[in-house]
C-alpha cells in the first residue's frame, strides 16, 4: 500500500501513530466506560480522521486486503472467516463464513455484494457511527468479501436520514478510486471491484433482504417469498450476498490478526465482540463494543454507567421491534446469541434500550406495535391487519379500557402472525408483546383490573404522576393548588379524604410521589411530603370543626380489626364512616403500632400521632388497648361475633441473625431497643455502639443511641450506601450527627469476655459480585479480610417477622416468609371473611403502603358485606385552577427550619421544624400542575 500511494504522506501519519496509539490506550484504561470494551469493528472510530485515507492506511488500512489479494485464494479467505466464527451482526446471527461459502459456490458470471446500512431499529445508531467515523474500514471489508465470493460490484444501502454518513462514505469511495483502490487491477492483481451508494427512504421493511434488493433496483421496497435465497438469485437476478456494516468492519481485523484471535474474544458459538448502541435511561448513552459473553448487568451498569437520577433498573429491550425484554432477574445473563434467544430476545443489530422504573411495559409494547404498523408494507394480511388489531387492543389497555379477554386475544394474534406473515418483519412483529406478556404479566393485570399504571405513563388512568405514585392515591396537585391560595384547611381536608394520617405521613412517609414529580426534570422535586406536614400542623394549631362531614346511617353490621397500627386504624376509619360498627383490638398499651414504638420522637412526636388517632376515635372507631387476641379474647369468638375481620398485626418480632455470640450481654435487637425507649424503660447504651443494617430501623437505632449518650456509633452494612433502603435524608442526618458508616462489611461473630459481655464484632470485608433478582449486585466475602470492630453494644436491625398465635398455621395459607397469603384484588385470606394487610401480608414495608392496604381492605370488606365498595371520603372540595409559569427559571426547594446537629443530639426534640407559611406557599407554587392535561 505504501508503494501504491504517496510515501511522504503515509510516513507523516506513521510518525504520529505510536504516540497516538499510546495516548488512546491510556484513555481506554482510565475511563470506566472503556475498561470492559474490546474495540474491533470500532478500532478506528475516534482514532483516525474519517476524511483522510492516508491516516487510515497509516493505521494498517488495506493491509488485510493486500494480504488477501496476494497471498490467499477466495476459498482460503472464506475459510478464515469460517474459522473466526464471525456471525452476521445485523439480525439473526447467521454464520458469515457459511454465507460467503454459498456466495462463492453460487454459479453466475455476475455476483454482487451488498452492505445493509439501513438500520431502522428505534434506538440503534451503530451503522451511522461506523460510517461517519471509519468509512474506509467498511470499504475494505466489502472488498475482501467481494474477492471471497467472486463479486466485482458492491452496493451500500443507506438511509437518507444519515446525511453525514452518506457524505463521508461518498468522499471515501472517491478517495479510494483516486488512489487506485477501487476499480480495475487493484494492487496490480486481476481483481476489479467498485462500490455504489443507494440511498433509501428510511423504510424499516427495507432492512429485510428481498425488500432491500427491490429498493436497490429502484422498485417498491416490498419483501418476496424465499426461496430462492439471495445467494441463489438476488439483485438483478444474480447471486448476491448481504451483510451489515459491522460485519464487514470486522473482516479486515480478522484477516490481519488471525481467525483464532477473533474467536478467542467470544464465548461458545458467539465469537468476537459486538457493538451496542446504548440508549434510553442510561448514564453513558452511546456506542460501545464489548466481548461476546459479557453479562447484561456489566454492560448496563459498568459500561453504561447505570440508571440516572437514582432510578431503579427495570428492563432492557434488545433487538429492536423484533427483539424482546431482558429483566432485572436476568442481569447475570451472558450476552450471546443462544442465551438471548433462550430468553425470548435476539441480539439483533445491537440496539439496546435501557428502561427504568418510569417505563410502562404495556406502553412499550404499544410503542413498538405502533412502529411496526407504520412500517408494515401491507403486502400480507397477517402483518397489515393483525398488527393493527393488536395495536388497537394495546391502546385500549393503556387508556384503562382493557377487558379480561384482551390478554388471550393478544396471545392468539401474536402466534398467528408469527406463523403466517410473509417476511421477517411480520414474523417478529409480535415479539415485544409476547416478551412483555411473559415478563410483565402483572402490569397488564394492573392496567386491566386495577386501571393503574405503576410507572405513571398511561395518563388516562390517573390525575398526575405524583398522585399515581402515592399508594393512598392522594390528590397532590389539588392540595398544592389549595396551599397556593392559602386554603390550608381545605388542603388538609383533601388529604384526609385518602389518608387519615396527614401529620404522621408528613413526617415519616418515604414520599414515592416525589420520585415521580415532573418538576425534578427541571430542577428539584416539589417538597410534597413536607407540605403535607405543613397543612396538618396548621390544622392542629387551628382546632376548627373540620369534622363537619357526610354521615352514613348505621348498617347494623360489625367488623373486628386486629392491630391498631396504621393499616388497622385506616381500615376502621373508613369502615365506620360507611356506617359499620368497628372494634380494634390492640395488645399494647398504646395505639399506633410501629408508628408508636418503632419511630423515635425526633421524627414523630407522640402528641402528633395521638392527635390523629384521637380524630379516628371521634369518628366512632372503638380501640381496645391491652387486649391480645388469643389471650384476652379468642379468634374463634371474633369470627362468631363479627361479620368480617381485618388482621393487621404487622411484623414486630426481630429475626435472629444466626451469628455466633448473639446471646451475649449487650446485643440488643433494633425494634425492641426502640420500643423500650418509647415505653419509657431505662435503656443504657454502651460507649461504643455498633448497629447492623441499612434500613430505617438501623438508622433510628443509631441516632437514638447518640441521643442516649453513646460516644461512638457505627453502622455496619454489607452493601453500599446507595443500596441502603433507609430514607437518604435520614441517613445524611445521622452522618451529620456523628454516626459512622462502614460499607461492604458483614458480621461473622460477636466476641465476648469471660463475663459474657460483648467486647467486639469480627467482620469480613465484602465486594460486589453478580446481580440478584432485584437488580442489585450481591455482596460476597473477600477471603482473608477478617477484622475486629471493638464495641460494647451491638444492635442488629436487619429484619422482622410476624407472629399471630391466635390462628393455627394449618388454618391459613402462608408464604415462605411467614406472611399471610391474600388475594390481590380484595386482600381476603384463605379464610372466608378474614382479610389481612400491611406488613403482615407484605413483609416489612412502609407506613404509607400499610395505610393504602387499610383503605383497600375497607373497600373490599364493604363489598363482601353487600356494599358498593365506594368509600365515604366526605364533601367534595373545590380545587381552583392554578397559574403555572411555564417559563419560570429553575429554582430548587424553599428551605425549612431544621435543628442543628449539635442541638438535636442533646435529646429527642423533633429535628425538622417544618415550613413557615410564606415558604410553604412559595414551595407549592413550584408545582407544574401535571393534572392539567
Amino acid at each position: 500500500v505504501e508503494e501504491h500511494l504517496l510515501k511522504g504522506r503515509i510516513v507523516e501519519h506513521l510518525l504520529h501513530k505510536e504516540e497516538k496509539v499510546e495516548e488512546i490506550a491510556t484513555t481506554l484504561n482510565e475511563i470506566e466506560f472503556y475498561k470492559k470494551q474490546e474495540r474491533v469493528a470500532l478500532r478506528n472510530c475516534g482514532v483516525i480522521d474519517p476524511e483522510q485515507i492516508d491516516e487510515y492506511i497509516a493505521f494498517d488500512g488495506y493491509k488485510a486486503l493486500g494480504t488477501c489479494l496476494t497471498e490467499y485464494t477466495p476459498q482460503q479467505v472464506v475459510d478464515i472467516v469460517k474459522t473466526s466464527g464471525l456471525r452476521g451482526r445485523g439480525g439473526g446471527g447467521f454464520p458469515t463464513g457459511l454465507k460467503w461459502q454459498f456466495g462463492l459456490d453460487a454459479k453466475g458470471d455476475q455476483k454482487y455484494i451488498i452492505c445493509n446500512a439501513d438500520e431502522g431499529d428505534p434506538g440503534a445508531f451503530m451503522d451511522r457511527a461506523m460510517l461517519e467515523s471509519d468509512p474506509y474500514g467498511l470499504i475494505e471489508g466489502m472488498m475482501i468479501g467481494g474477492y471471497a465470493i467472486g463479486a466485482n460490484k458492491g452496493f451500500v444501502y443507506v438511509r437518507a436520514e444519515y446525511p453525514v454518513a452518506v457524505e463521508r462514505l461518498t468522499h471515501a469511495i472517491e478517495a479510494c478510486r483516486s488512489a487506485g483502490l477501487l476499480g480495475k487491477g487493484i494492487f496490480g492483481t486481476a481483481f476489479a471491484f467498485d462500490i455504489e451508494i443507494r440511498i433509501g427512504a428510511g423504510a424499516f421493511v427495507c432492512g429485510e433482504e428481498t425488500a432491500l434488493m427491490a429498493s436497490v433496483e429502484g422498485k417498491r421496497g416490498e419483501p418476496t417469498q424465499k426461496p430462492p435465497f439471495p445467494f441463489e438469485r438476488g439483485l438483478y437476478g444474480c447471486p448476491t450476498i448481504i451483510n451489515n456494516v459491522e460485519t464487514f468492519a470486522n473482516v479486515p481485523a480478522i484477516v490481519e490478526k488471525g481467525a483464532e484471535w477473533f474467536a478467542s474474544l467470544g464465548v461458545g458459538r458467539s465469537k468476537g465482540a459486538k457493538v451496542f448502541a446504548l440508549a434510553g435511561d442510561i448514564v453513558n448513552a452511546g456506542i460501545a463494543e464489548v466481548p461476546m459473553g459479557i453479562s447484561m448487568g456489566d454492560l448496563v451498569f459498568k459500561v453504561g454507567g447505570g440508571i440516572p437520577k437514582g432510578k431503579s433498573f427495570k428492563a432492557v429491550q434488545i433487538g429492536g421491534p423484533s427483539g424482546g425484554c431482558i429483566t432485572k432477574e436476568c442481569l447475570n445473563t451472558s450476552v450471546d446469541y443462544e442465551t438471548l434467544t433462550s430468553l425470548g430476545a435476539i441480539m439483533g443489530s445491537g440496539g439496546l434500550v435501557v428502561m427504568s422504573e418510569d417505563t410502562c411495559m404495556v406502553d412499550t409494547a404499544r410503542f413498538f406495535l405502533d412502529f411496526i404498523q407504520d412500517e408494515s408494507c401491507g403486502k400480507c394480511v397477517p402483518c397489515r391487519i393483525g398488527t393493527k388489531r393488536m395495536l388497537e387492543i394495546l391502546e385500549r389497555i393503556t387508556r384503562g379500557e382493557g377487558c379480561e379477554d384482551d390478554v388471550a386475544a393478544l396471545n392468539e394474534l401474536s402466534h398467528t402472525i408469527k406463523e403466517t406473515a410473509m417476511c421477517g418483519l411480520g414474523q417478529t412483529a409480535p415479539n415485544p408483546v409476547l416478551s412483555t406478556l411473559s415478563n410483565f404479566a402483572q402490569e397488564y393485570e394492573e392496567h386491566i383490573h386495577d386501571h393503574r399504571c405503576e410507572a405513571g405513563v398511561c395518563s388516562s388512568m390517573f390525575i398526575s404522576p405524583c398522585q399515581n405514585a402515592c399508594p393512598a392515591g392522594i390528590n397532590v396537585p389539588g392540595y398544592m393548588a389549595l396551599i397556593q391560595q392559602g386554603r390550608f384547611l381545605d388542603a388538609y381536608r383533601l388529604i384526609r379524604q385518602d389518608n387519615p394520617f396527614p401529620a404522621v405521613c408528613g413526617r415519616v412517609c418515604t414520599h414515592p410521589c416525589e420520585r415521580k414529580c415532573r418538576r425534578a426534570q427541571r430542577d428539584e422535586a416539589i417538597a410534597i411530603c413536607d407540605l403535607k406536614r405543613f397543612v396538618a400542623d396548621f390544622a392542629m394549631s387551628h382546632e376548627e370543626q373540620y369534622f363537619d362531614d357526610i354521615k352514613y346511617p348505621k348498617k347494623g353490621k360489625k367488623v373486628a380489626v386486629i392491630g391498631a397500627g396504621p393499616s388497622g386504624l385506616t381500615c376502621g376509619y373508613y369502615l365506620v364512616r360507611l356506617g359499620y360498627d368497628v372494634d380494634v383490638f390492640e395488645s399494647h398499651s398504646q395505639a399506633g403500632g410501629v408508628l408508636a414504638y418503632g419511630i423515635p420522637e425526633y421524627r414523630l412526636p407522640n402528641d402528633v400521632l395521638e392527635h390523629e388517632i384521637q380524630i379516628i376515635r371521634q369518628e366512632g372507631v372503638n380501640i381496645h388497648l391491652n387486649t391480645e387476641v388469643g389471650r384476652d379474647i379468642s379468634f374463634a369468638l371474633l369470627r362468631e361475633d363479627y361479620d368480617a375481620i381485618y388482621i393487621a398485626t404487622g411484623t414486630q418480632f426481630p429475626n435472629a441473625m444466626g451469628v455466633e455470640g448473639e446471646g451475649l450481654k449487650g446485643v440488643y435487637h433494633g425494634l425492641p431497643f426502640l420500643k423500650d425507649i418509647t415505653f419509657g424503660k431505662r435503656v443504657k447504651v454502651g460507649k461504643n455502639v455498633t448497629v447492623i443494617g441499612g434500613g430505617n430501623t438501623a438508622i433510628d437505632a443509631a441516632r437514638s443511641a447518640i441521643r442516649l449518650g453513646a460516644q461512638k456509633v457505627t453502622i455496619v452494612y454489607r452493601r453500599t450506601f446507595d443500596d441502603m433502603p433507609a430514607d437518604k435524608r435520614e441517613i445524611q442526618d445521622g452522618l451529620d450527627e456523628g454516626v459512622e458508616l462502614i460499607e461492604l462489611t458483614a458480621p461473622v461473630r460477636f466476641i465476648g469476655n469471660e463475663k459474657g459481655q460483648v467486647t467486639g464484632m469480627e467482620c469480613l470485608k465484602m465486594e460486589l459480585g453478580d446481580y440478584d433478582s432485584n437488580g442489585r449486585r450481591k455482596p460476597r466475602a473477600v477471603k482473608g479480610s477478617e477484622f475486629v470492630i471493638p464495641t460494647d453494644m451491638i444492635i442488629p436491625a436487619v429484619s422482622q417477622h410476624a407472629d399471630f398465635p391466635f390462628i393455627s398455621k394449618d388454618d391459613v395459607e402462608l408464604t415462605a416468609w411467614g406472611t399471610m397469603v391474600t388475594k390481590k384484588h380484595n386482600l381476603m385470606t384463605s379464610i372466608d371473611g378474614v382479610f389481612a394487610g400491611g406488613d403482615l401480608a407484605r413483609g416489612s414495608d412502609t407506613a404509607i403502603t400499610a395505610i393504602a392496604d387499610g383503605k383497600h381492605a375497607a373497600k373490599s370488606i364493604d363489598i363482601y358485606l353487600g356494599g358498593s365498595g365506594k368509600l365515604n371520603v366526605g364533601k367534595p372540595i373545590d380545587i381552583p385552577p392554578a397559574y403555572v409559569d411555564e417559563d419560570a427559571a429553575e429554582y430548587n426547594r424553599f428551605p425549612q427550619e431544621v435543628l442543628s446537629a449539635e442541638k438535636r443530639k442533646l435529646g429527642f426534640r423533633e429535628v425538622s421544624q417544618g415550613y413557615r407559611k410564606l415558604n410553604a406557599v412559595a414551595e407549592a407554587t413550584r408545582c407544574l400542575r401535571c393534572d392539567k392535561k
